[in-house]
């Protein structure tokens, strides 16, 4: 039986212990914490009167829109490639349920792609992630795994990169990209590359070029490496307005399906099994994300303030935490951490905690600290890792939410500033505990 995803369970655990009184720093869920901008807000608002069915894979406008917006990041696409759906959680579904195969993945990797292979009665490869970055596998693993998985009966076909990545807040690198694609060229691998966060990715710093940059050279946003680029007969490219417009809510996902008789077949297949699902996006959604995907200036100018944003807060809770002692990467786009306590794994197992289960029980429990554990992402529940999101901390109104996107200088605010204090304090208590607390 497939259990509740851990995301959201930890969202309506917290909220519930929020609302009897308990002081919990919300740091379990991935939601991009920010308010509807109000030009967008008007028109969802003014679209609400479209209550009829549209066309399964959606309207031409949207299509349009989405094709356009493939295009200016440097992917040649048409209208005819895009589909859309509610939720780009709902297409990645349908990609496994229309695929054949199974399911290969980075290690760590969200929690839902192992879930959804299980309901499609797929088995999962998970093959480690390299150390520079998460997201992909690790190359130098991949060949073998293969290898290993089909003399153990499994049948590799889809291969799924997150880039960038949850959860581990990371970019892959474009050599380790391109290795991967090499790869699954050779094997006869579709690739599934869900990119629901390459609009997110920090602002370039002193460390940029560590980091996946822009193809084109432009000074424009950078640019996450991608498979589509490097596979581009054979890659499916999944994204959503979840995470760049904070509209989690309103569930708006689409895809763009190679171009080409494989692609048009596939999205036969696609639109048959939305047709018995969700039939199609809602009417209002639609109306909001044709507007959005046409880039006008005030969706891109909100973009670039949560991409500050997100970096900034990120980087202030990655200092607490290597602060304390954990190993963790620096984050280099979306609103994650995945620090590792190994560190301090004498100290934590005097107080019992010798899992990431147990880390995470003990920071919420003892600490009110709310995080997930490594476990929930395929690691090994023995690693005493877990993921951090920072984007809750924001602001509890959209007032405060809307100051934090505006703010030079976001941890300073009074409520971000005091749930970092909240933090340090749990890592002192749970990291040192002889000293007193």
């Amino acid at each position: 039986m497939t259990m509740h995803s851990a995301t959201l369970a930890i969202n309506e655990t917290i909220r519930a212990r929020r609302a009897a009184g308990e002081k919990v720093l919300h740091l379990g869920f991935g939601e991009a914490g920010l308010p509807v901008p109000d030009d967008i807000a008007a028109v969802l608002s003014a679209a609400a009167g479209r209550n009829g069915y549209g066309p399964v894979v959606g309207e031409e406008a949207a299509r349009a829109a989405a094709a356009g917006w493939f295009t200016r990041r440097g992917t040649a696409t048409g209208p005819e490639q895009v589909l859309f759906a509610p939720g780009s959680k709902a297409l990645l579904f349908a990609l496994l349920a229309a695929l054949p195969g199974d399911v290969v993945l980075p290690c760590p990797a969200w929690v839902s792609y192992a879930a959804q292979a299980a309901l499609a009665g797929k088995r999962v490869i998970d093959v480690p992630v390299p150390d520079a970055a998460g997201g992909v596998p690790d190359p130098a693993l991949l060949e073998d795994a293969l290898a290993a998985a089909r003399a153990d009966g499994a049948r590799p076909g889809v291969l799924i990169l997150t880039v960038p990545d949850n959860p581990t807040g990371t970019v892959a690198r474009e050599a380790d990209v391109r290795a991967v694609c090499e790869i699954a060229e050779r094997h006869g691998l579709v690739v599934v590359s869900d990119e629901i966060y390459a609009e997110v990715l920090h602002p370039a710093g002193p460390d940029a070029d560590s980091a996946g940059q822009d193809a084109g050279g432009s000074a424009g946003p950078r640019r996450a490496p991608s498979a589509v680029r490097r596979l581009p007969e054979r890659t499916v490219v999944t994204s959503g307005l979840s995470k760049s417009m904070a509209l989690g809510g309103w569930r708006i996902g689409f895809a763009r399906v190679p171009a080409g008789a494989w692609g048009e077949r596939l999205m036969r297949d696609l639109t048959g099994v939305a047709s018995e699902i969700w039939s199609s996006l809602a009417a209002p959604m639609q109306a909001a994300a044709a507007h959005i995907l046409a880039d006008p200036p005030e969706v891109r100018a909100h973009i670039d303030a949560a991409r500050r944003l997100h970096g900034t807060v990120a980087r202030a809770v990655h200092a607490e935490l290597t602060a304390a002692g954990a190993h963790c990467r620096a984050p280099e786009a979306g609103f994650y951490l995945y620090p590792d306590f190994e560190p301090m794994r004498p100290v934590l197992a005097a107080q019992g905690i010798t899992t990431g289960a147990g880390l995470a029980a003990a920071l919420l429990e003892r600490h009110g600290v709310g995080v997930l554990a490594g476990e929930a992402f395929g690691d090994a529940p023995e690693r005493l890792r877990a993921r951090v999101a920072t984007s809750l901390l924001y602001g509890e109104t959209a007032d405060e939410r809307r100051s934090a996107l505006r703010s030079p200088d976001p941890p300073a605010l009074p409520w971000i500033e005091a749930s970092l204090a909240h933090l340090r304090e749990a890592l002192t208590a749970l990291t040192a505990p002889d000293r007193g607390h």
